[in-house]
């Protein structure tokens, strides 16, 4: 995946004051420790962790179907192994980061939340008897809202932002399609249109709106999001450890 983009010089960038990612770094921790209850779970070792642990909390489609309405999003907690997962980990840090420096920490928290629950609806519909794990579908979904960001404030970014972020959209569609068969190609879509079409509504075009404002509602549903994935990420651990 080309993140050339994160040391991309534009406008607002060099506008915005120094931000800490405190939300990214969060939701990435959150990721980690699930991942460190798989790999107990599962007893394979970090670097492919097993199948017992997607099965018990993994978006299993056929249980999710049976009433478990819950794995939707513990699913995208979960990880194939320890690959996946630093794959996603640092995907998720570039995408993150340049959220919260660019726009507001509340849209990250949201929009990966979202996401993950879109990218979920889609998967069902098109890979009912499947089973998926991974955030990808949230983190694509932060690409998806990138992508809006780019074409809507492209007056004062750099020319290569959007051309960046579309780059690796069609770089993990041709990576999902074409080099791995056990992608879940519909989550990923369904999380990059759910990014797309919160960021069309939400992202300011005007140039003269600052897009890193956002109301007391909007601060606060982004808490709310950031507290509901780390709940989710609870959950599945305990759910992992048969301690619930």
């Amino acid at each position: 995946m080309s993140l050339d983009f994160q040391n991309d010089e534009t406008r607002e960038a060099r506008t915005a004051a120094p931000v800490v990612p405190f939300y990214t770094i969060i939701l990435i921790g959150c990721l980690i420790m699930v991942a460190i209850a798989q790999i107990f779970v599962d007893g394979n070792g970090p670097v492919a962790f097993g199948d017992r642990s997607a099965m018990i909390a993994g978006f299993v489609k056929p249980a999710f179907l049976h009433g478990d309405f819950w794995r939707i999003l513990t699913g995208a907690a979960l990880h194939g192994g320890l690959i996946h997962l630093a794959f996603n980990c640092y995907a998720f840090y570039v995408f993150g980061r340049l959220i919260e420096t660019l726009s507001n920490r509340a849209h990250l928290a949201i929009v990966f939340l979202l996401s993950a629950v879109g990218g979920g609806i889609l998967s069902l519909i098109f890979l009912p008897g499947g089973i998926s794990v991974g955030a990808s579908g949230g983190i694509v979904g932060l690409l998806g809202y990138l992508a809006v960001y780019g074409f809507k404030r492209r007056a004062l970014l750099s020319s290569s932002f959007l051309k960046n972020m579309l780059f690796n959209i069609g770089f993990i569609a041709i990576y999902g399609v074409f080099l791995r068969a056990n992608i879940d190609n519909f989550g990923h879509l369904g999380g990059l249109l759910t990014g797309a079409v919160y960021g069309f509504f939400q992202i300011p075009g005007n140039i003269y709106e600052d897009p890193r404002a956002a109301g007391k509602s909007t601060e606060t549903i982004g808490l709310i999001a950031l507290g509901a994935f780390i709940a989710v990420c609870a959950f599945a651990i305990l759910v992992l450890l048969k301690v619930v």
